[in-house]
């Protein structure tokens, strides 16, 4: 069962990956690329990675994928037939390593470690994490957030005109 999903996870991530950039409508690709996202989450809840599934979700096809379509929608993409050359080159590539990846687990044995049965873990993907990362990962977490709080404030530093007055900054305007 496991390898049945694995299977249909893998195949439709795959194919909706070359579907990003074979559709001609920037907003078709936006859409396969949520599809894409959807089963990548899938993905992670088959590898028993809860967390990662919620965090895919949450990031990747909620954030992101907004900023793309925002992205898309403003920037008003007119249709274009240069790219063509380059999307059959993609498609052939793409169906390469396609059926490269199933000649691969095709002919590929289940290791060892796989067909022995696993004990269950003693905590949760969850709680191993939050564990992991307020204990060996404190410093360069609370360090990254630090540099994230400087790039908001510096970001929001850049956008606004005259926070800070007139003459300061580096948005002052020569004469």
């Amino acid at each position: 069962m496991a390898t049945l999903s694995f299977l249909y996870l893998g195949t439709v991530i795959a194919l909706t990956a070359i579907l990003v950039v074979a559709f001609r409508k920037p907003v078709y690709s936006v859409m396969a690329l949520l599809v894409m996202f959807f089963h990548i989450a899938g993905l992670f809840v088959t590898l028993h990675a809860e967390f990662l599934a919620a965090v895919q979700l949450i990031v990747y096809a909620g954030a992101i994928l907004v900023l793309y379509l925002f992205v898309v929608m403003l920037l008003n993409v007119k249709e274009d037939d240069s790219y063509q050359r380059q999307v059959k080159l993609g498609l052939g590539l793409g169906l390469l390593a396609l059926t490269q990846v199933v000649y691969i687990v095709s002919t590929a044995g289940a290791p060892e470690e796989l067909v022995r049965e696993k004990t269950a873990p003693v905590a949760g993907n969850t709680e191993t994490i939050g564990h992991a990362l307020y204990t060996t990962y404190l410093f360069p977490f609370e360090v990254a957030s630090l540099i994230l709080l400087v790039a908001m404030i510096g970001a929001i530093l850049l956008a606004k005109k005259g926070i800070m007055g007139p003459d300061a900054g580096p948005l002052k305007e020569s004469k």
